[in-house]
């Protein structure tokens, strides 16, 4: 009989200890670890599955934890700095899209409109050396000799950079109308 309880409690504590460390923070994890063995090694008369988990539960309040480090995506990250490329290289109505969502094509749209094509060209060669430094491979790109409409594919991010007359008319901005605008 004692045997059948120890066993069942020796279940119930495992099963608490596995819940407390999904909640618990990596710090933590360990402290509760041990806990929850010393629980386990007493006497299956005195452990209950209640007491485990309070002496997980207070460990954890007395084990102070870092506070989380806000997790930058990197692909947001390359479209908010190629915006501000863009800014910088005098484009103006510079407009970055979060997709994510909305279109399984990609997850961000950078818009931006060029003064010339030459320009245009130069922003698209700065931007393509931008993603290579961080790493992400350009899959795609079209309209650069005529410099209309120059789209540069990052798979996860599409680029599309037009002169005013074309921006005017395929008017991208009211197209993806739902989608969130990136402050950049």
């Amino acid at each position: 009989m004692a045997e059948k309880k120890t066993k069942k409690t020796t279940k119930v504590v495992k099963k608490a200890a596995k819940t407390a460390k999904k909640v618990l923070k990596k710090p933590v994890k360990k402290v509760a670890k041990k806990t929850v063995k010393k629980v386990t090694k007493k006497p299956a008369k005195t452990t209950k599955p209640v007491k485990a988990v309070k002496a997980v539960k207070k460990t954890a309040k007395k084990t102070k934890v870092a506070k989380p480090v806000a997790v930058v995506n990197p692909t947001k990250k390359f479209v908010l700095a190629a915006a501000k490329l863009a800014k910088e290289l005098h484009c103006t109505d510079v407009v970055a899209l979060d997709l994510r969502g909305i279109s399984p094509a990609t997850d961000y749209f950078l818009i931006a409109t060029g003064t010339s094509s030459r320009q245009m060209q130069t922003v698209a060669d700065e931007i393509s050396q931008l993603a290579r430094a961080d790493g992400l491979e350009r899959f795609g790109k079209a309209g650069y000799q005529q410099g209309r409409w120059i789209l540069l594919d990052f798979f996860d991010v599409v680029i599309h950079l037009f002169d005013s007359e074309y921006r005017d008319y395929y008017n991208m901005d009211m197209l993806w109308g739902d989608a969130k605008k990136l402050r950049i």
